[in-house]
């Protein structure tokens, strides 16, 4: 599906199912130099259990248009922009990363757009490795390879998966490789220099819930757990043995998270 913010191409995924906005929505919010395609799972189980879905791909990432958009604050206006575009008064907001960091903000600043809030691998403040920007400043492939470790956890990296002969490390890299120069030291950035979580956590109204993965290399279990102590009656879920990209790793396990806070309308 493809929508117009800001004047620019927008695409999102709908699970499989023509894009309905009279049913219960739920938005979908991608990290770091990714795409739609990391909720495959999950979006198509909501798309056909009773809500409408959009994973989207924001600016210059996927199939949407350039140029990204350089702050969370920035991120946070455009997502609640492409509510608009869809024709939804409001939605429940699904974020992994960077993309958890800007639906926590929209959540933060339009509390009358967002229904609930699911926040996975969320941490604030959500620093990078001085290394790791460095090298994404630069476009070294150092990056990518950096991202990718430490993003898995160690069970992902020993080949560990639920599909027989498919290995999640290579998937990563090359989702990492597709994206534009200066795509992922955009986000990384955009992460790095955000100091508004810990007032955006209190002012959140919706329902939330944080899924963090119990090896976490990139935003620690102790640090998610600290954020979400802060979100008054905010739910917890620590994924046993996952590491940061929890979508891919344990894709039933955090399809179990998701649905029993956002089950299917009656």
């Amino acid at each position: 599906m493809e929508l117009s913010v800001y004047g620019r191409k927008v695409f999102a995924a709908t699970g499989g199912k023509p894009f309905d906005p009279s049913l219960p929505a739920i938005v979908f919010v991608h990290g770091a130099a990714a795409d739609h395609t990391v909720w495959k799972l999950q979006t198509r189980y909501f798309a056909w259990h009773g809500h409408s879905v959009l994973a989207v791909d924001m600016p210059a990432h996927g199939r949407s248009e350039a140029p990204p958009i350089s702050t969370i604050e920035g991120l946070a206006d455009w997502l609640i922009a492409l509510l608009d575009a869809a024709g939804l008064e409001q939605a429940a907001l699904v974020g992994h990363s960077v993309g958890s960091l800007v639906a926590l903000e929209a959540a933060a600043r339009y509390p009358d757009r967002v229904s609930a809030l699911a926040l996975l691998g969320c941490a604030v403040p959500m620093r990078v490795n001085d290394e790791l920007l460095s090298s994404a400043r630069a476009n070294e492939h150092l990056a990518n390879q950096l991202t990718n470790a430490w993003g898995y956890g160690r069970a992902a990296q020993r080949g560990v998966n639920t599909v027989p002969g498919m290995w999640m490390m290579t998937g990563g890299m090359r989702l990492l490789e597709d994206a534009g120069d200066g795509v992922l030291f955009n986000d990384m950035n955009a992460c790095h220099t955000y100091d508004g979580g810990e007032a955006a956590a209190q002012k959140l109204t919706c329902p939330t819930l944080s899924i963090m993965g119990e090896r976490d290399m990139m935003t620690p279990l102790k640090q998610a757990r600290k954020l979400a102590q802060q979100i008054s009656g905010a739910r917890q879920v620590v994924i046993t043995g996952a590491g940061h990209i929890m979508m891919d790793e344990t894709p039933d396990a955090t399809l179990d998270a998701l649905r029993r806070f956002l089950p299917a309308p009656s």
